[in-house]
């Protein structure tokens, strides 16, 4: 049996923090922003992490 493959998809949009959360980036910060206030876009760039009702399913993406 070959080995289980980490899904690039995920390997490329999440990070583990050293105490296991999953840090991921906001959305909607991508295009048409000139309609958007500056705080919301401010607040966009930074980093935000997964809930935890989604962090078992990250996992096994990232685990493979």
């Amino acid at each position: 049996m070959p080995k289980m493959k980490t899904k690039s998809g995920a390997k490329k949009r999440f990070k583990l923090t050293g105490t296991g959360e999953i840090k991921r980036k906001h959305a909607f910060k991508n295009h048409i922003l000139t309609k958007k206030e500056n705080k919301r876009k401010r607040m966009l760039t930074k980093k935000g992490l997964v809930h935890s009702r989604d962090k078992q399913a990250i996992l096994d993406l990232l685990q493979g």
